[in-house]
């Protein structure tokens, strides 16, 4: 989980000389296997064979605010698991003044908190997303990837009582400001990629919960956006997922978000920190 007091206090400077949509560059972490030759002993003898060994690779992204877009998925202002519900509250009080920083420098932003549009169905920035031009996605691509490295098979709620799940959502967190005069308010991924091509953007930046679940499998989300070719980056430190420690690979839950991320990272998208969407220098 980010310690933000610093953050906070660079954001809080860095927001107001930004000019809108200036470009700027950001470092991008992927995961790449890279094969190596090793020696090992079976019954008794040397054999050599052949690894796939994982590593952390770095590169450096230049992105056009006006040119991106944030998507915020399910950061809901409750759930049916009180460990996860009580971890996103917080993340949504990490994450908005990042959205807002981010705002400011020109991007788009896009709350997706699913099964909540009746929520919204007033709301200003809900009409400007079902008002804009409907574009059809490109045929999907087919991309292949294995199971998660984490068994999430009943859940994934870690709570020390967990219950049966319900639908305890009715918004977005409230800590996440919605912009009236500019979001857009959807759940529904054929207006979210009509969006991106109304306002030609090229990368989009997804933040939210839970990694291994809505994050990867919502119809806005990452899986179903780079099918449709659309340039993706996760947030990492802006994610969540649900794991309980009790099921594999045994680990702490947040040892499990992190191979969730790492998946991810290897297979899906790059991710990003949080701190560098201000657009810092």
């Amino acid at each position: 989980m980010l310690r933000w007091p610093l953050l906070l206090l660079s954001l809080a400077f860095a927001v107001g000389p930004l000019r809108a949509a200036e470009p700027f560059e950001i470092p991008a972490r992927r995961i790449v296997g890279t094969p190596q030759t090793v020696t090992v002993e079976k019954d008794g003898k040397l054999v050599t064979e052949t690894v796939t060994v994982t590593v952390a690779v770095e590169s450096i992204r230049k992105i056009d605010p006006a040119k991106a877009a944030i998507v915020i998925c399910d950061m809901w202002d409750d759930h049916w698991c009180k460990a996860a519900s009580e971890r996103c509250g917080k993340l949504a009080k990490e994450a908005a003044p990042v959205v807002e920083a981010a705002r400011k420098a020109g991007f788009t932003i896009i709350h997706c908190p699913s099964d909540t549009m009746d929520y919204y169905k007033d709301s200003q920035a809900r009409l400007r997303a079902k008002g804009v031009k409907k574009t059809e996605p490109p045929k999907p691509k087919v991309i292949e990837a294995p199971a998660l490295p984490i068994d999430d098979s009943d859940g994934g709620c870690d709570d020390a009582t967990p219950v049966k799940s319900f639908k305890a959502w009715t918004r977005q967190h409230q800590a996440i400001a919605v912009d009236e005069d500019k979001d857009y308010v959807t759940d529904d991924g054929r207006e979210v990629y009509s969006i991106f091509r109304d306002r030609g953007i090229m990368t989009v930046v997804v933040m939210g919960v839970h990694t291994n679940m809505c994050v990867l499998n919502r119809s806005f989300a990452i899986k179903q956006l780079r099918k449709w070719d659309v340039d993706c980056l996760l947030v990492r430190d802006l994610t969540d997922a649900m794991y309980n420690p009790n099921k594999k690979p045994f680990v702490t839950h947040l040892a499990g978000t992190q191979l969730v991320i790492g998946h991810i990272e290897q297979y899906w998208c790059p991710s990003i920190a949080a701190k560098d969407l201000a657009g810092k220098k």
